[in-house]
């Protein structure tokens, strides 16, 4: 139970960082969209090239900061990991939920099916997230989220003991 609350943080967390970066329109937050995207709204004079990578490294902390030290802290402290196992699968788990919230809540329904994310003049560039790049994520993330999980837990692991 407590790791499905654990990976309901994470998406919280994910949901925060969008509705903050959507709050200016989607025109200032194309950091989430396809190259083609970011071009087409900087030629239109919507943000900058500048104003894409502050952005892009703001949100990159607001999302990672919280991935890279949240989650172990959760599973080790609040869960009780003390072994490399025990943390790697925890860890995957609510990373892995974060991943489910962002692949089919996000990527499919909320940017897929919704207009808050429509940019205008950028139509011919829909959908947004093509189903190429839907597959580069989903198999992106079903091989770094673990691999994430077991750097992390071998390294508190060494450390502890």
């Amino acid at each position: 139970m407590l790791i499905l609350i654990e990976g309901i943080v994470v998406c919280f967390i994910l949901l925060l960082v969008c509705v903050v970066g959507l709050k200016d329109g989607p025109e200032r937050f194309a950091v989430f969209y396809e190259e083609d995207v970011q071009k087409r709204v900087v030629e239109l004079g919507y943000t900058t090239e500048k104003e894409l990578k502050r952005r892009f490294a703001i949100s990159g902390v607001a999302l990672f900061v919280p991935m890279l030290i949240l989650v172990p802290v959760m599973v080790y402290y609040i869960n009780g990991a003390s072994d490399f196992w025990s943390a790697f699968w925890q860890m995957t788990a609510v990373f892995m939920i974060g991943n489910l919230f962002d692949r089919l809540f996000i990527d499919e329904f909320w940017v897929g099916h919704t207009k808050v994310w429509f940019i205008p003049g950028t139509e011919d560039l829909m959908p947004y997230i093509p189903t190429k790049v839907k597959i580069k994520k989903w198999v992106g993330n079903l091989i770094m989220f673990p691999l994430l999980s077991a750097i992390i837990a071998g390294m508190v692991t060494f450390f502890m003991k």
